[in-house]
């Protein structure tokens, strides 16, 4: 079968939004115009004009009547990125953290058959992250974690916790994404899930952008997270053994 041109398929642009009033309208319009008029916004139940800002940029907004968390807004996400129609969505935070004016790159990876997944990666040196504004413990425990997932998963990715990534329609429509978390860790349950269907990943190295309006979780949350990744690596390394085991 010809894969479709990327000019002829349908791309979906997918914004979780919290609290996200000062950097979206920057966001937006770094946007390439071509995906622009397939913009979704769920806004996680902001306490700022999140919500009044999207309206006037005209993007289609969803609102969660209560604050359900990180992996429960991309789930909405992708949801109404499938219902759309979507061949590709591209899942992007509105802090302004990730050059948005790159996705044209994440498309025709995925279009061109290359990868399934496309990831943007900030760590190409710790210079750079640094210098980008990144938190050392940030950037530490980021290391950490990635050595962890690469070791237990077998595979080499450069960096597991971005937030800006794409996905073909057919990855959302068979990870069942729905049974995950709620929480930050939902990003590493979505590429265990993704590495266990076999499917291919692929990354863009994508610039480091720490500034204070751009969102950022507190040294408790991170924990949290960092725990519970770490958890889910184990998980995916024991089913992984257990179904080579089956199989000899």
């Amino acid at each position: 079968m010809i894969p479709k041109k990327s000019q002829s398929l349908n791309v979906c642009v997918v914004l979780p939004a919290y609290n996200a009033e000062k950097t979206l309208k920057k966001t937006y319009y770094d946007i390439p115009n071509k995906y622009r008029n397939n913009v979704i916004l769920v806004d996680d139940a902001s306490h700022d004009r999140t919500t009044h800002l999207a309206k006037k940029l005209n993007l289609q907004v969803y609102r969660h009547k209560n604050n359900r968390g990180y992996g429960a807004n991309q789930k909405t996400c992708y949801r109404l990125a499938l219902i759309s129609g979507a061949d590709i969505v591209v899942m992007l935070h509105p802090d302004y953290q990730y050059d948005p004016k790159l996705i044209k790159y994440f498309v025709e990876m995925i279009a061109d058959k290359y990868f399934d997944v496309m990831l943007g990666s900030r760590i190409r040196s710790r210079k750079e992250v640094l210098d980008g504004g990144m938190p050392k413990y940030k950037y530490y425990s980021n290391r950490f974690l990635t050595i962890i997932e690469n070791t237990l998963s077998g595979h080499n990715l450069t960096e597991w916790h971005t937030g800006m990534r794409a996905y073909s329609s057919e990855v959302l429509k068979n990870i069942k994404f729905n049974r995950f978390s709620n929480d930050f860790v939902f990003d590493s349950q979505m590429l265990f899930a993704i590495m266990e269907k076999g499917y291919k990943i692929g990354e863009i190295p994508v610039p480091v952008r720490y500034f204070s309006e751009a969102s950022s979780i507190n040294f408790k949350r991170s924990l949290k997270y960092g725990l519970q990744t770490v958890g889910e690596a184990f998980k995916y390394y024991f089913r992984k053994n257990k179904q080579s085991s089956k199989k000899k």
